[in-house]
């Protein structure tokens, strides 16, 4: 794949870049810290139930989901992972951006590993609480029968793939959600929150991660 590089970002970790396209996969403020904001404290520890179904749109580096399951071994929360993603990358890339390392959990070296070599469109444990399943699809293709309780929206940015950031893909996700979901994001996209808003979510506007003014919550209570 020549048409991403190995940056370091801001915290210390390391991200993906498109030069082409000039986006990153995350953060250039803090690849870890972004991810640990967004995702983990404003959304996975706002969840507490005993038993949780997560839907990520961008699975990506799997970054999101190795600090979800790292963080379901401290509160021995069962969680259903669901991900989609349309270009799966080479295991040498995600590999070379050493997560593990960073995140002093060379424990789960393999476990992060398995992240990117599971099967596709299968259900696989990676523990006994925490089970995988990645989609190889489009989001717009995607047919799932399930509920969930969070929402991970970590598409890449408007500017970059704005058809995932039309109303008819937020009537996708809300149709997925439990009373009461949550959804989170890192962009604050006046134009996004809008969108939520008409769709009937109840939109916070919150602080977002290092190098970024706001973030998105939203809560589905239809």
């Amino acid at each position: 794949m020549n048409d991403v590089k190995v940056i370091l970002t801001n915290d210390g970790s390391k991200t993906l870049q498109m030069p082409k396209l000039n986006e990153q996969y995350h953060s250039v403020h803090g690849a870890v810290k972004e991810a640990e904001h967004v995702f983990i404290k404003n959304g996975l520890r706002e969840c507490k139930q005993n038993a949780l179904t997560i839907f990520e749109m961008g699975f990506g580096t799997a970054l999101n989901a190795f600090i979800t399951y790292l963080e379901s071994k401290k509160t021995v929360q069962h969680i259903r992972y669901y991900a989609i993603e349309k270009h799966p990358l080479p295991l040498h890339i995600v590999e070379s951006l050493e997560y593990p390392k960073h995140l002093s959990a060379t424990d789960d070296e393999e476990i992060f590993t398995l992240f990117h070599t599971a099967d596709w469109n299968t259900s696989f444990m990676l523990s006994p609480t925490f089970e995988l399943q990645k989609i190889n699809d489009t989001i717009q293709n995607m047919s799932i029968d399930v509920k969930v309780d969070l929402v991970y929206y970590d598409a890449f940015g408007p500017r970059v793939q704005p058809e995932l950031w039309s109303e008819q893909i937020f009537v996708k996700l809300a149709s997925m959600m439990k009373p009461n979901a949550i959804l989170v994001t890192y962009c604050a996209k006046g134009e996004v929150k809008r969108i939520l808003k008409r769709l009937g979510f109840v939109v916070e506007t919150l602080p977002g991660p290092p190098g970024k003014r706001e973030m998105i919550r939203a809560k589905w209570v239809k």
